[in-house]
């Protein structure tokens, strides 16, 4: 997971916002409604996910995202990162997928709030086949965002995201990438799939 702070975004670590990093225990696995998936290759974590009950609260987000998503009810995909050694492969598909099943087996949750960075590459458009793009801070100026926000000192380049909970046969994204990896072994034509995808760090028995 630092990974993307390091290589992707070129901030690093900080305390404040990235701290469920260090301590996976109490955001992740104590919480009962939290989860974080990996997915393996040879014995090796090469991705993650997670899902954390929470809502989005403005500031720091701008009130056209937090007026879409009930208080106390939104889950909140985090930590979606796929080493580049071993994307496009269909990893990323089955760890959004997985998350958003998890979701749908809670009824506390109602909505799906997700925020990337359009710095990480091909992350817009990953997330546009999941969801909808509800605000775009490229061209929106979010005014509940503190001025010393980014620590680059560069324009935020956020991108919030609306994702459906779907409750039934239907799977978000399984038609999306038809061919890569399904949820568990290898994925078809020989191509490394999550080894042991599915296993959680820190969901709740």
């Amino acid at each position: 997971m630092l990974d993307t702070l390091y290589r992707d975004l070129g901030h690093g670590y900080r305390p404040g916002p990235h701290s469920d990093i260090i301590d996976l225990e109490s955001h992740y696995s104590a919480p009962e409604d939290n989860a974080l998936f990996v997915a393996e290759v040879d014995g090796s974590v090469v991705g993650t996910a997670g899902v954390r009950g929470q809502t989005p609260t403005s500031p720091p987000h701008p009130v056209e995202v937090t007026c879409r998503f009930e208080e106390g009810r939104t889950a909140t995909l985090r930590r979606v990162y796929v080493r580049p050694e071993h994307r496009r492969r269909g990893l990323g598909d089955a760890l959004a997928r997985r998350c958003l099943a998890f979701i749908a087996s809670r009824e506390r949750y109602t909505g799906v709030h997700l925020y990337v960075d359009a710095r990480a590459p091909g992350a817009v458009a990953f997330w546009s086949r999941y969801g909808k793009a509800v605000y775009d801070e490229r061209i929106a100026v979010n005014e509940m965002r503190p001025a010393a926000d980014d620590p680059l000192g560069a324009p935020a380049e956020t991108v919030h995201f609306q994702i459906a909970i779907r409750r039934g046969p239907e799977d978000p994204g399984r038609e999306a990438r038809p061919g890569y990896a399904q949820d568990r072994g290898a994925a078809p034509g020989g191509r490394d799939g999550p080894s042991a995808f599915g296993r959680a760090l820190a969901e709740p028995a």
